[in-house]
């Protein structure tokens, strides 16, 4: 949701706050947590949907990217500047990609699937390998697991996703996905409202699978509109067989099937993934060398060749959930992130009506 529609309720920090102390946050707390638990699957769960891609038919032709950004085009953020001022200042930082929305060839808020290459000679043959990136929507995902507020969620139908409604922008997401996928926006979310010095400072946004297609029983704009049909979707038993079967066809591999406990985007390619994950994006594209605009670091710090922030790899995943201490905190944190997520949940929809005050 943009920060437009934020606005549009003009209720502002006070009237918020208020509207919860006089509605009784532990009268709205049970209703707000019983409505966050149950879209939160912290399991796999049965009848989870999955994505296959079939990397020897990909021809990097970048027709996904275009349709991912057509059909997201509506929930990219638009921040309101200046900043405010974080505190403390040398830890927090903002992340600002609104002037460089075109850029391609990584992962931005602005950006949720792009293509990474890598020429690989395996068995005799040279092989020059593209790859859609995006999320890899975890069957067991920590930034779900994990989120502090509640925001980011796994559904029953295998997708993971980040609330725009809830989330503060605190990247604890991004610290634990073995991939790093979600990027940061500043200026935009409930932080503004509640705590602009002092939270995450934005919101966190990644590929949500087209959810909005998903809904109606399309299938996610990436898969349609390949001229080369690289990608299926479907029952994740169904998906896995498939791989499986397509990859003993071509003496080939799968990535997916056990990284991080298994994810719910599979690829198969004809080259080991590991030679894949050595030689992949020596071509950074358009835009190579800039991160993100931050305060006092002009155009950004350099991201550099090759992989990095917003390059995810392609290399052997341990699962993070089975990891003790971070299954700990994943149960330490369940109850009060789904409190957080009930009443976060509120203040939002309290914004968007604009019941509850006047905007300072």
């Amino acid at each position: 949701m943009s920060e437009k529609k934020h606005q549009a309720g003009k209720v502002s920090r006070r009237g918020f706050l208020k509207a919860l102390g006089v509605g009784g946050a532990a009268a709205l707390a049970p209703a707000g947590t019983a409505l966050a638990a149950s879209e939160r699957v912290p399991a796999p769960s049965g009848g989870e949907l999955a994505t296959l891609l079939d990397l020897s038919k990909c021809i990097g032709c970048g027709e996904c990217v275009s349709a991912c950004r057509e059909s997201n085009a509506h929930k990219f953020p638009e921040p309101v500047k200046p900043f405010p001022e974080l505190i403390p200042a040398r830890r927090a930082k903002t992340e600002d990609w609104s002037e460089m929305r075109d850029r391609d060839d990584r992962l931005t808020p602005y950006n949720w699937l792009f293509l990474q290459n890598a020429q690989v000679d395996y068995d005799g043959e040279s092989w020059d390998i593209n790859i859609p990136r995006r999320c890899m929507h975890c069957q067991n995902p920590p930034c779900a697991n994990m989120c502090p507020f509640g925001a980011a969620n796994k559904q029953l139908n295998g997708l993971t996703r980040i609330s725009d409604n809830l989330c503060m922008g605190g990247a604890k997401c991004r610290t634990v996905c073995p991939w790093h996928i979600p990027q940061r926006q500043s200026g935009v979310g409930l932080y503004r409202h509640l705590m602009p010095r002092l939270a995450g400072n934005g919101v966190m946004y990644k590929c949500d699978r087209c959810y909005q297609l998903l809904d109606k029983g399309e299938v996610p704009a990436c898969i349609s509109v390949c001229p080369e049909n690289v990608q299926t979707i479907g029952p994740r038993d169904e998906i896995v067989a498939q791989a499986k079967k397509l990859a003993k066809g071509m003496s080939g591999f799968i990535y997916g099937l056990e990284e991080n406990g298994g994810t719910n985007t599979l690829y198969v390619s004809p080259v080991p993934f590991e030679l894949i994950d050595k030689a992949i994006d020596k071509d950074s594209g358009k835009g190579a060398g800039q991160g993100p605009q931050t305060k006092g670091q002009g155009k950004g710090k350099p991201a550099g060749k090759g992989l990095g922030p917003g390059k995810p790899h392609m290399g052997p995943v341990k699962d993070v959930m089975a990891d003790e201490t971070n299954l700990a905190t994943a149960t330490l944190i369940a109850p009060f992130a789904g409190i957080a997520a009930g009443v976060l949940g509120l203040g939002s929809r309290l914004l968007k009506s604009g019941e509850g005050g006047h905007e300072e």
